[in-house]
């Protein structure tokens, strides 16, 4: 991809430009987004339900409970990074630190037994209390590294058209690396992972074995970003701050900012209205297209999982060309839009006849998420120059983790809920063929849910005032008041 020349009402001037290869190296820290913090909850049914037993509600429960510890993580943490000064910036040392860590810890989440899930204490499976123990170490330690990364991302170009195009790249890369999400529950289908005894899989060791790679990875990618990425405004504007940022800041000032509060309505619309049915998709997948087998279901899911990394790869850069043509919002509108569509025919398009018209209806949803994703992510590095205007400070870091915590409850909501539904239309994990009913259930929460969510979102953005023209006119404001970066 290459960055693009300007649009009609502004051209992009060369101090502006962010090189091609920053924009990759920062976009490497999606993969430690994507499999420190969604990794998880996207095998935690197939994980802790399917295999291992535990009942649905309480590993929907737990993965509640998780996220919303985790929202609670992000403010303190955008606190810490706001106000933290170093000879290497505000967030690279936090970037370096906390992605070596995670990537080292993301294994230890799935170090269990399967003896674990017949001990009760409290009442719960004993593998519910390591899921909320492991995660309690965890998610603070990947939270200071995605607070950090995230809040590094407005930094990069004061321009509107340039602040797209680096969310683009970040977008398409996030979209390859969710394709490691995918392929989780397949790696587990490989021979080194069958049980010759019962012809079945091991799908607890595969996950141990494979978190193993990813968290390898995780950690080279945090190096290459402290070294190849570097923090735009802290010399010449975060530096000459003396004025720490307060908690209070942190949260309640930046829920006051009237833009940011309809961001953060139309991101908790769609997560909330996606998380809800995003582990269903999977159930529909394994006991309506594939009839309970969940070695082929698993097959399924990756090409899936190839299909909403495609539409992902097209839709960021489609997406990002109407932006640049019209106006953010406008574009979010048509992302919207695509995705009503797509989760709407989820109801037709998941058929045990034709079992590959499925990956329309996951190409589709990924061309709308990653459309949304990074215009959410590029209109916020807006919200915070419109934030400087009118306070005088760089809050990234408050943002970003504000933000965070919204769209974490939204999911830990929606964890809980999937995990009732599951319940409520009688899903049991010791049979491979669930009645009609069950079917039915999961069918209809997948093709609903998500469009309600969705056109929740339109609503939203539609509400939102900051037009391109008006972002044009911040940018003259603050760098009349403290000169160009």
């Amino acid at each position: 991809m290459k960055p693009e020349t300007g649009t009609k009402t502004n051209t992009i001037g060369e101090r502006d430009r962010v090189p091609a290869s920053t924009k990759i190296s920062y976009g490497l820290g999606t993969g430690l987004d994507m499999w420190g913090l969604w990794l998880y909850p996207g095998v935690a049914f197939a994980v802790f339900n399917i295999y291992l037993g535990v009942q649905p509600w309480l590993v929907g429960l737990a993965l509640t409970l998780i996220r919303i510890y985790d929202a609670i993580a992000d403010p303190i943490a955008g606190w810490l990074s706001d106000n933290f000064r170093s000879k290497h910036g505000r967030r690279r040392p936090f970037i370096l630190i906390a992605g070596i860590l995670s990537g080292l810890g993301l294994p230890f989440l799935f170090l269990v037994a399967p003896g674990w899930s017949e001990i009760t204490f409290l009442g719960a499976s004993l593998v519910f209390w390591y899921m909320i123990g492991s995660s309690l170490i965890y998610i603070p330690i990947i939270s200071l590294f995605t607070v950090a990364f995230n809040s590094l991302g407005p930094e990069l170009s004061p321009d509107y058209d340039e602040r797209t195009s680096v969310m683009t790249y970040r977008s398409v890369m996030q979209k390859i690396f969710e394709l490691g999400n995918f392929y989780a529950l397949r790696f587990t289908n490989l021979a080194w992972f069958l049980i010759p005894e019962t012809g079945g899989k091991n799908t607890l060791l595969g996950i141990q074995v494979y978190t193993s790679g990813l968290g390898i990875l995780m950690a080279i990618f945090a190096i290459i970003i402290f070294f190849r990425v570097k923090e735009r405004l802290y010399d010449t504007v975060v530096i000459k701050t003396v004025e720490k940022i307060s908690l209070k800041d942190s949260f309640y000032e930046t829920l006051k900012v009237r833009p940011f509060r309809m961001m953060m309505g139309m991101g908790a619309s769609f997560t909330l209205g996606t998380s809800m049915v995003g582990s269903l998709g999977y159930y529909a997948t394994v006991y309506y297209v594939c009839a309970g087998d969940t070695r082929i279901g698993d097959n399924w899911n990756f090409w899936m999982g190839i299909a909403f990394m495609v539409g992902g790869l097209i839709g960021a850069p489609i997406l990002g060309k109407v932006a640049n043509k019209v106006d953010k919002q406008k574009a979010a509108v048509v992302a919207g839009i695509i995705g009503v569509i797509s989760y709407g025919s989820s109801w037709f398009l998941y058929t045990p006849l034709i079992p590959w018209l499925q990956t329309i209806a996951s190409g589709l949803m990924g061309l709308a998420a990653s459309g949304l994703w990074m215009l959410h992510s590029s209109i916020g590095a807006d919200i915070i120059d419109y934030d400087e205007l009118n306070t005088g400070k760089r809050r990234e870091g408050s943002f970003t983790a504000c933000g965070s915590y919204i769209l974490k409850l939204g999911n830990s909501l929606g964890y809980f809920v999937s995990g009732l539904i599951l319940g409520s239309v009688g899903f049991d994990s010791a049979i491979k063929v669930q009645s009609a009913g069950t079917i039915t259930g999961i069918r209809v929460a997948l093709a609903l849910i998500p469009v309600f969510g969705l056109s929740m979102a339109i609503y939203f953005v539609r509400r939102m005032d900051l037009t391109k023209e008006r972002c044009v006119e911040i940018r003259a404001e603050l760098e009349k008041r403290r000169g160009t970066t």
